[in-house]
């Protein structure tokens, strides 16, 4: 069973990390989640949702890290302390899905370099100026490149999620998934309205 680590910060955004936890968990055999921050303990979401996490040195496996976005990654893309931690885990990582800002962060640890990703557009320019080696691509829903998954804003993570899911399982257990969900899937991930 592989284990997928989300990487949870004060005031991430919580459609951005249980929007694809909600899609892998519908994988219970294949994937395990656990929630974990740089200390462990309480984090705070948007909405004012809590959620008490595992510090990151508990993490057992790093198969696949989720890295959500929202406004706490503004103060983070200057923490030398979150971004070297952040690098490691990535590093060490097999798959990393990363959702809207959090390419952001991904980006200052500098693993992104000549690497194709994208991120919100609403903010497009402050993520794309954290790190200009990055190969951006604005017209994208998702960007999958090497071990890299990027999404675009918010809801965006659900697709890029389903779209991991298709890679790994085929198109067909993807579609399943967003059925249980009820969740209308943007299957195209170069079909970006938002771009």
């Amino acid at each position: 069973m592989k284990h997928i680590n989300v990487l949870l910060f004060d005031d991430f955004t919580i459609l951005d990390a249980l929007g694809p936890a909600e899609v892998l968990a519908r994988l219970k055999d294949h994937y395990r989640l656990d929630y974990f921050s740089p200390a462990g303990g309480e984090i705070t979401g948007s909405a004012n949702v809590k959620i008490n996490t595992k510090p990151i040195s508990a993490i057992a496996r790093h198969d696949i890290l989720l890295v959500p976005g929202g406004f706490g990654t503004r103060t983070l893309v200057n923490d030398p302390g979150f971004i070297q931690a952040l690098r490691d885990l990535a590093q060490k990582s097999e798959t990393v899905l990363c959702v809207c800002t959090g390419s952001a962060l991904l980006a200052k640890t500098g693993l992104l370099n000549n690497v194709k990703a994208t991120s919100n557009k609403i903010a497009w320019d402050w993520v794309t100026a954290q790190n200009s080696q990055v190969c951006w691509i604005q017209k994208a829903r998702w960007v999958a490149d090497g071990k890299f998954y990027t999404a675009s804003g918010v809801s965006a993570g659900i697709d890029m999620a389903l779209g991991f899911v298709a890679d790994r399982f085929g198109h067909d257990a993807a579609t399943e998934i967003a059925r249980s969900l009820e969740y209308v899937w943007n299957s195209d991930k170069d079909h970006d309205i938002f771009g």
